[in-house]
């Protein structure tokens, strides 16, 4: 049963009446010890975060998910029309000037790459970019049809306001003014708790986050977390690394955040002053992070305590004012995922001056509302984000950043309508066939694996059998009826849907988890895989050509579709889906001996990847894309094996020249054509647990001696790798 949330207002309280409203609420938290069984948490990302930490990346997500205003590409020049679809592999894309042994992404993709570069509104071009274009023309027509009613109108409101461009230039900073007077009136250090947790009520992720999370020792109820955040740069390293060009781009982030400074009022040498000490607080936080590839262990992140335990670590940071002034649930065991980060945060606190803290929050709620404010700020905003850490040269076009938005808030309100217009039967069968065959393939592959002993590929089974496999859409639309949105209120619309998302995060503290939810939005051109609810999602955005179309070979939907959900499926048994059991537990169900043979082979698969460069100066981190790398090579290995097992067992013949084996390989290879500006592969290579879509293509391709048979490739060529690495 879903929760009845009370309307939702955007009033921004003065600070008194802040601090008055958390006093109120003091009976919320509970101060008594907790149970040895309340000490219950998870790592994993929960499905509706109140906001994601810098950068965030759903567990066993099939691509990058687009970060706050860093907007999804795609798009079609106007009146360019969009060629049919084709039945097979697709033959315009291909190059056949190149070998397929020498450079099979280039075989594929290559004529594809020369007719699609990348357009100056786009970080990257690519086939999920086409398919999202689509998507977004018809939500685009959903939100602007006349006549909605209930959520749908909400969803119309939200986009009609976010497209005022002049009405959002003549409010200037009304959105903000209330809240910049609120960090301005702050003057007891005691107070910033509550002012902290207003913040975050609007998604403005100053300091740490904090949230609910499924328990990772029992994975039926969730529990309280906190976790770092408060920094604005794509990552830690940028804070770090000490080499020129590192040095360059702060100093350039130094100037963004003065600028931002200075149209909101600030005087010049003010403005400056405030940046420095922003830089030199975010710097600190950095530091006391934990990197990328040591949170992927989800041992790294489990330190349960309780909340006084907590609160001994921190003593200049009450949580007791935090929790009330959040309106969070009683609670007492928490979650610390970086005790650490917890301690250096609470040393910050204590030794920063109070005017540059102020500095900090004012800053991050500029920057986080930047692109619903006058033009200034929103041009400043992308002049920075998006132009000089990307190399994106315009914005893209209004309507599509509204449907962005609109998506990413009140996404199940579109969603059905989009469901309806786009996802139909065969499509939904066709995909649970093909999910039956690729669980068959995995079971083969399971059983014949030499490394693994039969205890643990029995454990294996059990998990592999009680994946829960969810197609398209959710079985339960979420009600947004609370959240007040009007067509004059962009900005305000935004807060009280996140803060209508952060009650619905904040309320499921001590409650069951519930299983039926999403955390993708059925338009959505991506996939995940979940493991502490160990089930696999496919939303029905992703569930069209070029990953899907019905009645198309079957080879090619396979190569496509197929890879994706053997990809997901592979997430369960990869370096971080291994450690969870098949209730969604973390808990280790292998043998030594069986663990460190997994561990052998995953290295062979961190080398390999480690070994390629992007943007022509820049290493892929194996470690970090680890996941990623062996779920593309699981996937693509499953999707065939299910294939030749099921249509291929019964089709022979070639078509457009090409034999059976060699369609799924350029299936799965076409649906990763990409052009992408040396910015942002940079910026991908530290950041996204995603390899560059080249090697996504050539690395597991290189593994397989069935593409060598399938191509008839030498022993030596450069798609067959000598030493091939192989988990699953």
């Amino acid at each position: 049963m879903r929760r009845q949330i009370v309307v939702l207002t955007s009033v921004v309280l003065p600070l008194a009446a802040l601090l008055a409203a958390a006093e109120s609420r003091t009976a919320k938290v509970r101060t008594t010890p907790a149970r040895t069984a309340d000490l219950k948490v998870r790592t994993t990302p929960e499905v509706v975060q109140a906001f994601p930490p810098p950068l965030a990346w759903r567990s066993g997500e099939l691509r990058r998910g687009s970060p706050k205003r860093q907007e999804r590409e795609g798009g079609r020049p106007a009146g360019q029309s969009r060629p049919p679809e084709p039945k097979g592999v697709d033959l315009d894309a291909l190059d056949r000037k190149t070998d397929a042994c020498s450079d099979f992404y280039q075989f594929a993709c290559g004529g594809w790459i020369a007719k699609n570069p990348v357009p100056p509104d786009r970080r990257s071009n690519g086939r999920f970019t086409e398919l999202q274009d689509r998507n977004f023309t018809i939500l685009r027509r959903i939100v602007e049809a006349a006549g909605a009613e209930g959520d749908r109108r909400k969803a119309a409101d939200y986009y009609a306001a976010c497209m005022d461009e002049s009405k959002i230039e003549s409010a200037g900073l009304g959105a903000v003014g209330p809240d910049l007077a609120t960090i301005d009136e702050l003057l007891n250090p005691d107070d910033l708790p509550v002012l902290v947790a207003h913040l975050h009520s609007y998604g403005v992720p100053v300091l740490f986050r904090f949230g609910a999370q499924t328990d990772r020792t029992d994975a039926t109820r969730q529990i309280a977390q906190v976790d770092q955040a408060g920094f604005a740069l794509p990552d830690r390293s940028y804070y770090l690394k000490t080499d020129e060009a590192s040095a360059e781009l702060r100093a350039k982030y130094l100037a963004h955040i003065t600028r931002l400074f200075a149209l909101a009022g600030a005087a010049l040498e003010k403005a400056a002053d405030d940046a420095k000490a922003v830089l030199g607080i975010e710097t600190a936080l950095a530091t006391a992070a934990l990197d990328r590839v040591t949170r992927r262990d989800p041992a790294a992140t489990q330190h349960p305590m309780e909340l006084n335990e907590l609160q001994r670590m921190t003593p200049n940071f009450s949580w007791r004012k935090y929790a009330i002034a959040a309106d969070a649930p009683k609670f007492q065991a928490i979650n610390v995922s970086v005790p650490e980060y917890m301690k250096a945060l609470d040393r910050l606190i204590a030794a920063t001056p109070f005017a540059d803290l102020k500095a900090y929050l004012r800053w991050q709620l500029l920057h986080e509302s930047a692109d619903l404010l006058p033009k200034a700020f929103a041009d400043a905003d992308f002049d920075f984000f998006s132009r000089t850490l990307a190399g994106q040269q315009e914005q893209q076009a209004r309507w599509r950043r509204c449907v962005t938005q609109t998506d990413e808030r009140l996404g199940e309100a579109l969603g059905k309508a989009f469901v309806e217009e786009t996802f139909g039967p065969q499509a939904k069968t066709d995909m649970l066939q093909m999910v039956q065959d690729i669980k068959g393939a995995m079971r083969q592959d399971i059983d014949a694996a030499p490394w693994m002993s039969g205890e643990t590929k029995k454990a294996a089974m059990v998990k592999l059998d009680a994946v829960v496999d969810r197609i398209g859409y959710p079985e339960a639309w979420r009600d947004y009826s609370s959240i007040r949105v009007t067509r004059d209120d962009a900005l305000g619309n935004r807060q009280r849907a996140i803060e209508f998302n952060r009650r619905r995060n904040l309320q499921k503290i001590g409650q069951p988890v519930d299983r039926g939810e999403w955390s993708m939005t059925p338009p959505t051109v991506n996939a995940y895989y979940s493991p502490d609810r160990n089930n696999i999602n496919f939303p029905a955005g992703i569930l069209q050509p070029p990953f899907y179309r019905a009645g198309r070979d079957a080879a090619v939907n396979y190569g496509g579709a197929g890879g994706v959900i053997g990809h997901e499926l592979t997430h369960g048994f990869d370096d971080q889906g291994r450690k969870f059991d098949a209730q969604g537990n973390l808990r280790d169900w292998w043998t030594a001996s069986d663990g460190a043979a997994y561990e052998q082979r995953a290295s062979c698969v961190a080398d390999q990847y480690s070994g390629y460069t992007v943007a022509g100066d820049t290493k892929i981190n194996g470690r970090l894309t680890l996941g990623e790398n062996t779920a593309d090579n699981g996937g693509l290995r499953l999707a065939l094996m299910a294939y030749l097992a099921g249509p291929g067992a019964r089709m022979k013949d070639k078509l457009d020249g090409f034999t059976p084996e060699q369609r799924v390989f350029l299936g799965w290879a076409q649906v990763w054509c990409e052009t992408a500006r040396p910015e942002a592969e940079r910026l991908k290579a530290a950041t996204n647990p995603h390899s560059s879509n080249k090697y996504r293509v050539n690395g597991p391709i290189s593994n397989m001696p069935e593409f060598q048979k399938a191509f008839s490739c030498k022993a030596n060529a450069p798609m067959v790798r000598q030493n091939a690495c192989r988990v699953w």
